[in-house]
C-alpha cells in the first residue's frame, strides 16, 4: 500500500474539503490526501448547527473596513460561483433578502453614512428608509398592538441575494468531487504527530493506524492547527482564546430574510443577528451571543488539556491581553451580560433586551434557547503585541508544511484561502496551476489579488 503523498491536508471541515477540491481539480497534483479525525467531514465549526450559514460579503457586516469588504466581497463571489456552477441551488446555497439595520439617530447617521460609501463595493445595495423596511421587513418596525416602533429606523441591503449556506453540505460535496484517480480522503484518523524527514518530507503519525507521508502538509484544523504547530516549534509567540457563539430560536414567520444590528466599534465580536435557519426548519435564529469556554471544541468530549497547553495563560502577555479586555468597562460588561444568556430559564430573560432591538413585539414566550447549536471560533492572542487578533491566522514555516487558524468569515473565505494555500504549495512543489478550470467555475480571470 502506498502511503506517501504529494500533499497532505489535516482537517476535513469547510477549509480543508476546499483545499481538497483545489488542490484535485485546479493543479496537476496526483496524489492528494485529506486525513479528518472524526468519522464524516465538517462536523465541527461548519457544521450547520455551529455557525450562522451567512455567506459574508462584507455588505450588511457593520464591523467590515472598507479594504477587508473589498477583500470579503470577491471571497463571497467565488464561493457563491462554485456553488451555482455545481447547481448547489436550494441545496446547500439558498436566497434571501439581507439588511443591515440602524436604529436611533446616531446608528441612522452611520448607517447612511455607510451605505454611500460601501456602494463603491456593492452597486446593488438599496437603502431602506423605516417606510421600506415595514414593508420588506414588517416585524422589525411593528410593535406588540400593531403600532410603529418608535425610534428612527434605517437599513442598507438587497432584496434578493445567495446570502445563505450550508457549509457543511457543501464540504460533502466537494470531498466526493475530489476523491477519485489517486486522491483520497480517510476519515477517523487522528493525527498526533507530525514528523520531519531527513529528505524534507512529513511523517504523519495517528493510532493505530498506518503513518503516512507526505512532501507538503496544510494544516486546516481550527484551534488545534496552533496546536500541532506549537509541538513542532512554531507559532511559540501565539495564544488561542476559544469562543463559543450561542444562538436563540424565534418563530420562522418573525423574519423573511437576514437582519444584522450595527456592530460596536470597541467590541471585538459580531453584534447580533437574525437569520433564517437552513438547517432547523420552520425557524429563525437570533445571535451569537459569545462566551470563552476553557475547550477547543464545543459539544464534544475533552479538548480542556489542549485548551491549556495553547491558550498560554499563567504567561505575562496573556495576562496583559486579558487585563486590557476585562479593564474596559464595556467589554466588561458585554461578557459579563453574555454569560447570563447562558444560564437556563433566566437566559432569554437578559437576551430578549437585545432581540428586541430587531424585532420589538417579540416575546419570551417566542424565545427558545437553541440547544446544542453554536460552535467554537480560536480568537488569536498575539503574545508579542500583547494584544487580541481577530481574523485569520497563517503560520508558515517555508518548509513544506503551514498551519491555518481560521475564524469567521473563514467559512466565507474557504476557496480564497484555499487558492492562496494553492500558490504556496504549487510553487513549493513546481506542480502547475489550471487557470481555465479556475476561469471556467470561479470566473476569475487571474490570482494576483490574492496575494497583495
Amino acid at each position: 500500500m502506498n502511503n506517501s503523498y504529494d500533499v497532505a491536508i489535516i482537517g476535513g471541515g469547510i477549509s480543508g474539503s476546499a483545499l481538497f477540491y483545489v488542490l484535485t481539480h485546479y493543479t496537476d497534483l496526483k496524489r492528494v490526501i485529506l486525513l479528518e479525525k472524526y468519522s464524516e467531514p465538517a462536523s465541527l465549526s461548519s457544521s450547520g448547527n455551529n455557525n450562522s450559514q451567512t455567506i459574508h460579503a462584507g455588505d450588511i457586516e457593520t464591523n467590515y473596513t472598507f479594504e477587508k469588504a473589498k477583500k470579503v466581497a470577491r471571497s463571497a463571489k467565488m464561493l457563491v460561483s462554485y456553488a451555482l456552477f455545481h447547481q448547489l441551488q436550494n441545496k446547500s446555497i439558498f436566497e434571501y433578502q439581507k439588511i443591515a439595520i440602524g436604529v436611533g439617530d446616531k446608528e441612522v447617521e452611520f448607517m447612511q453614512k455607510r451605505h454611500q460609501e460601501f456602494k463603491e463595493i456593492y452597486p446593488e445595495l438599496e437603502f431602506f428608509t423605516k417606510e421600506d423596511i415595514k414593508e420588506i421587513e414588517p416585524n422589525v418596525i411593528k410593535m406588540a398592538d400593531g403600532s410603529d416602533r418608535v425610534e428612527n429606523v434605517v437599513a442598507s441591503g438587497v432584496r434578493k441575494s445567495f446570502c445563505a449556506m450550508n457549509f457543511c453540505s457543501v464540504a460533502h460535496h466537494m470531498i466526493e468531487q475530489s476523491v477519485f484517480g489517486e486522491h483520497k480522503a480517510e476519515f477517523n484518523y487522528q493525527v498526533r504527530d507530525i514528523i520531519k524527514q531527513g529528505d524534507g518530507k512529513y511523517t504523519l503519525r495517528a493510532k493505530d493506524k498506518e503513518p503516512i507521508t507526505a512532501s507538503f502538509v496544510l494544516v486546516n484544523a481550527g484551534a488545534h492547527s496552533l496546536l500541532l504547530a506549537q509541538n513542532m516549534g512554531f507559532g511559540l509567540d501565539l495564544g488561542c482564546l476559544p469562543v463559543a457563539g450561542s444562538f436563540f430560536f424565534i418563530p420562522s414567520d418573525k423574519l423573511r430574510g437576514k437582519v444584522y444590528t450595527v456592530q460596536h466599534p470597541k467590541l471585538p465580536f459580531a453584534a447580533i443577528h437574525g437569520d433564517p435557519d437552513v438547517v432547523a426548519n420552520g425557524k429563525n435564529r437570533l445571535g451569537p451571543t459569545a462566551l470563552s469556554l476553557p475547550k477547543l471544541e464545543r459539544f464534544k468530549p475533552g479538548t480542556y488539556l489542549d485548551f491549556f497547553k495553547t491558550s498560554g495563560f499563567g504567561e505575562a502577555a496573556t495576562t496583559k491581553i486579558m487585563w486590557d479586555l476585562f479593564s474596559d468597562s464595556e467589554i466588561r460588561n458585554y461578557i459579563l451580560r453574555n454569560f447570563l444568556y447562558e444560564i437556563p430559564i433566566i437566559g432569554k430573560k437578559f437576551f430578549i433586551k437585545e432581540a428586541q432591538k430587531i424585532i420589538p413585539s417579540l416575546t419570551l414566550e417566542e424565545l427558545t434557547y437553541a440547544s446544542g447549536f453554536g460552535g467554537i471560533r480560536p480568537q488569536v492572542l498575539d503574545k508579542k503585541q500583547k494584544k487580541l487578533i481577530l481574523g485569520e491566522k497563517k503560520i508558515q514555516s517555508g518548509e513544506g508544511i503551514t498551519f491555518n487558524m481560521t475564524p469567521s468569515p473563514g467559512a466565507t473565505s474557504c476557496i480564497r484561502n484555499a487558492l492562496i494555500d494553492m500558490l504556496e504549495i504549487t510553487k513549493y512543489l513546481n506542480a502547475n496551476v489550471k487557470m481555465d478550470r479556475i476561469k471556467l467555475e470561479l470566473n476569475e480571470e487571474n490570482l494576483e489579488w490574492l496575494v497583495d
